[in-house]
């Protein structure tokens, strides 16, 4: 004898409940789906998951919700490879600019060299037009000369530092008494109250 089993109401509320609860699951991972695409974000079976507030097995065990991660995923990865061929069209792009100012720059410095290597080649042959004119004693009595004036000037300057200090504290005592002439000024002017 067959008998067709009608769910009691406890057992129809529950599943009545079970059913809300997916429903609303599905659509929460529909709008994190949604979210992931418009951040342009990694999409992923975990991102979903933590977006959407659903764990990983919901994800796998349920077929709606198996098949919105997986066509999101699908459709992210054409989306990705036509975003990295573009950013490659870009890089090529670039590296092609930089390297035109690169040829451009290196026939810049090519030509500033061949100036620099004739100024040298100049300034060379002036010296030895120099040195040909110098007799070796003149040379001998210039730099004798310069080491003469080089000890000077360091004799100079160990007898001005004792001026230096004198002249540094006079303008302090003259600040001082700067000071002191504008406050007996001051007093003088406004004497206070009579007593």
């Amino acid at each position: 004898m067959n008998t067709i089993t009608v769910p009691e109401p406890r057992t129809a509320a529950a599943l009545a409940a079970r059913r809300r609860k997916t429903e609303a699951a599905l659509e929460r991972i529909h709008q994190a789906i949604a979210r992931l695409r418009r951040e342009k974000a990694q999409f992923g079976v975990a991102a979903v998951g933590r977006r959407a507030d659903v764990s990983r097995t919901f994800l796998y065990d349920n077929v709606e919700a198996r098949a919105a991660v997986s066509a999101a995923m699908t459709q992210a990865g054409e989306h990705q490879s036509r975003t990295l061929a573009e950013q490659d069209d870009e890089r090529e792009a670039t590296w092609r600019e930089r390297a035109l100012n690169a040829e451009d720059a290196l026939k810049v410095a090519h030509t500033e060299i061949l100036a620099q290597r004739i100024r040298i080649g100049e300034l060379i042959g002036q010296i030895c037009d120099l040195r040909a004119e110098w007799t070796e004693e003149a040379i001998q009595r210039v730099t004798a000369g310069n080491t003469n004036l080089k000890q000077r000037v360091r004799q100079l300057t160990t007898d001005t530092r004792p001026l230096d200090e004198r002249l540094k504290a006079a303008r302090s005592n003259l600040r001082f008494r700067d000071r002191h002439v504008a406050d007996l000024e001051a007093r003088i002017a406004d004497p206070g109250p009579a007593t």
